[in-house]
C-alpha cells in the first residue's frame, strides 16, 4: 500500500527554490520515525536536496535519469504502481509535487504536519484531494518559533 507524507502549509505548499517551506524538528522526527524500515520512493528533485541516503530505508528515486547512491531507480511509475499497489508493505511516497501527484489517487493514508501558515513564494505544492473520502485521526499538535501545527493521518474510508 502507499502512504503519502508531507509537511504542508495553509494553501498545500510544500517548497521553493528546491527547499522545504516548513521546517519543525517534530516534523522531521515523526518523518524519521515513521518511514524507518520501509521503503521511501521520491523524485530526482527530492533525492538531489537530501543530505545523503535516508538510513534505515530503502530509498528508491523516480526518474528517468540514473542517479547515485539510491537503492534502487524507477523509470517505469506506472509499471511499479501496478507491481506494489496491493502489497501489504507500506511505502512512502516523500516527494516532490510531480511525485505526490502520481500517487495521491493509489495511496491508502496521508500523513500530513498541517502547518498553520502560507508562503506566497512558494513554487511546490501538495495535490488537492477530496477530504471527504478520508478519516482524519489527529496525531499531534505543536508549535514551533510561534507557528503552530498538527501532524495528522488521512485514512481513505
Amino acid at each position: 500500500m502507499f502512504s503519502l507524507i508531507a509537511c504542508v502549509g495553509k494553501n498545500r505548499e510544500l517548497g521553493k527554490r528546491g527547499e522545504l517551506v516548513f521546517h519543525f524538528r517534530e516534523d522531521m522526527k515523526f518523518f524519521r520515525d515513521t518511514t524507518r524500515g520501509h521503503k521511501v520512493v521520491m523524485g530526482r528533485k527530492t533525492w538531489e536536496s537530501l543530505p545523503g541516503k535516508l538510513p534505515g530505508r530503502e530509498n528508491i528515486v523516480a526518474t528517468r535519469g540514473e542517479v547515485e547512491g539510491a537503492d534502487q531507480t524507477v523509470v517505469d511509475i506506472v509499471g511499479f504502481i501496478a507491481n506494489n499497489e496491493n502489497t501489504d508493505e507500506e511505502i512512502f511516497i516523500i516527494g516532490g509535487g510531480m511525485i505526490y501527484n502520481e500517487f495521491i489517487r493509489y495511496a491508502k493514508a496521508l500523513y500530513l504536519t498541517e502547518v498553520d501558515a502560507d508562503d506566497a513564494e512558494a513554487d511546490v505544492f501538495f495535490p488537492e484531494f477530496d477530504k471527504k473520502k478520508y478519516n482524519k485521526e489527529l496525531i499531534k499538535k505543536g508549535a514551533e518559533n510561534g507557528v503552530t501545527f498538527s501532524i495528522v493521518k488521512y485514512t481513505l474510508k
